[in-house]
C-alpha cells in the first residue's frame, strides 16, 4: 500500500475498531522474491479485511489464521510471528520467504497504530500549474510522496486539490527553493523558461550550500537543456554542479508527448530515484 491509499486503509481501520476488535498481519521481514515489502500490512476482522500483504494463497491462509485469533484467548498475546515459505504448497511460485507478524488489535491501541503504521512520505516540490503539472500532482498523490506544488500565478491550481497535496503561490517562483524541505526531490516544469532557468539555478545554489536536494529534474529537451546549461555556466555552476540536475525527465523509451504519459513517466522515474535513496539509506546492496 502507499500514498493516499494507505491513508485510507488506516483510516477505515481506526474507524472499524470503534466497533469490533481485528487482528493486524503486518509482513515483517522477507527473504528472496515476494509479492510485497516490509511494512505492508492488512487487518482482518470477521466479515472482512482492510488492506493487503500481495494477494494470492499466502493472503488466503493468513486472512484464515487471523481470523482464528479473533477469540478473547489472543487479547493481550502481542504480535505472533510466522514464518511463510513461498513454494509450491501455496501455489505461489515466488520462491522466497515472507515473516508475517499476526497482533490482535482493538480501539484501544488506535493513537498507537495511527503513529505506527501512518506512511513515511518522501518530501517533493513540484513548479508549474500548467497541463503536465496538473495531471502529475495527480498521479504523485496517490503515492508515497509529500507534495507541495509551487507556481507563481494566480488561480492555476484545481479545486479541490487532490488530497494532501500543499499548494503555494511564490512569485518570483524561486524563492520558494529556499524554503523547501531538507530531502526534497525537485520537479521543474513552470509556464516559461525563464521561471525554469531561474527555479533550477536556485536549486544549485541551494545544493552548493547545503546539499539536500537529492534530485533536480527538468523538463524539456536535450536542446533545452543544452541552452540551460550554457546559461548556468555563465551564472558560475561548474559542469560537476550541473550533472546534478537530470534533463530530460521521464523514464526513456516513453514517447508520448500527452500530459498524463509524461506524467506516468516522470512519476515512474521518481519512484525508480526514491528506491534507490531509500536503499542507500537502509544500507541495503542496490540491484
Amino acid at each position: 500500500m502507499s500514498g493516499s491509499g494507505m491513508d485510507s486503509h488506516l483510516h477505515t481501520l481506526l474507524k472499524r475498531l470503534e466497533s469490533e476488535a481485528a487482528v493486524l498481519v503486518m509482513v515483517a521481514s522477507t527473504q528472496g522474491s515476494v509479492p510485497r515489502e516490509a511494512g505492508t500490512w492488512m487487518a482482518v476482522f470477521a466479515g472482512s479485511v482492510v488492506g493487503t500483504i500481495g494477494g494470492g494463497h499466502l493472503e488466503y491462509e493468513a486472512v484464515e489464521r487471523a481470523r482464528g485469533m479473533l477469540l478473547p484467548a489472543y487479547d493481550g498475546l502481542g504480535a505472533i510471528p510466522v514464518r511463510v515459505a513461498l513454494g509450491p504448497s501455496l501455489g505461489q511460485c515466488c520462491g522466497g520467504v515472507v515473516h508475517l507478524e499476526f497482533e490482535p488489535v482493538t480501539q484501544a491501541m488506535s493513537a498507537v497504530l495511527a503513529e505506527r503504521l501512518r506512511p513515511a512520505r518522501l518530501p517533493v516540490a513540484l513548479f508549474g500549474g500548467g497541463h503536465v503539472g496538473h495531471a502529475l500532482a495527480q498521479v504523485l498523490a496517490g503515492l508515497p510522496f509529500a507534495l507541495t506544488w509551487i507556481d507563481s500565478r494566480d488561480g492555476v491550481f484545481p479545486d479541490p486539490v487532490p488530497e494532501g497535496v500543499i499548494c503555494e503561490h511564490s512569485d518570483p517562483v524561486q524563492v520558494a527553493v529556499g524554503d523547501l524541505a531538507p530531502g526534497s526531490h525537485v520537479l521543474i516544469m513552470s509556464f516559461s523558461h525563464a521561471e525554469d532557468l531561474d527555479v533550477v539555478s536556485a536549486c544549485l545554489q541551494r545544493q552548493r550550500e547545503k546539499g539536500d536536494l537529492p534530485f533536480v529534474g527538468l523538463i524539456g529537451s536535450r536542446s533545452k537543456w543544452a541552452t540551460f546549461r550554457q546559461r548556468l555556466e555563465a551564472r558560475g555552476f561548474t559542469a560537476a554542479e550541473l550533472l546534478h540536475v537530470t534533463s530530460p525527465i521521464g523514464i526513456p523509451g516513453i514517447s508520448g508527448k500527452e500530459p498524463a504519459v509524461i506524467a506516468v513517466a516522470v512519476a515512474a522515474q521518481l519512484l525508480q530515484v526514491t528506491g534507490e535513496v531509500r536503499a542507500l539509506g537502509t544500507g541495503k546492496r542496490l540491484a
